[in-house]
């Protein structure tokens, strides 16, 4: 049984599961939606609302506080200067007065080869 265990497992491994969630944070900054499963999409929402987070409050700090919170980002993003810059130059102002709820999943119905849910997840415009 899996009472109080967090997270899904995917059918990868723990190092695949990873990779997989860095890979599509950095694909939805960089192109800002993407077409995925649903699974997937919820597996890896969360990540990308945290580092949103993180962006908002390290631009809201000091120098110092900014280098850490880049710092913290770009290890969560696979060590990725343009995302991460495009993370806190573009993306977080954005979101300068919002609360949460960064992301929007549009459900697009079944994939036609394996019947699999498919979302198109996309940052919020304001």
């Amino acid at each position: 049984m899996r009472h109080g265990v967090a997270g899904k497992k995917l059918g990868r491994t723990s190092s695949q599961r990873k990779a997989l969630r860095t890979t599509l944070v950095r694909q939805l900054f960089e192109h800002e939606r993407i077409q995925t499963t649903q699974a997937k999409a919820l597996a890896f929402r969360g990540d990308a609302e945290k580092l949103i987070t993180l962006a908002k409050k390290g631009n809201e700090g000091d120098k110092i506080q900014k280098m850490n919170a880049a710092r913290l980002a770009a290890s969560r993003l696979g060590n990725d200067r343009v995302i991460t810059q495009k993370l806190f130059d573009d993306i977080a102002p954005r979101f300068a007065n919002r609360n949460g709820g960064y992301t929007r999943m549009i459900k697009l119905g079944p994939r036609k080869g394996d019947s699999a849910e498919m979302v198109l997840i996309e940052l919020v415009s304001e």
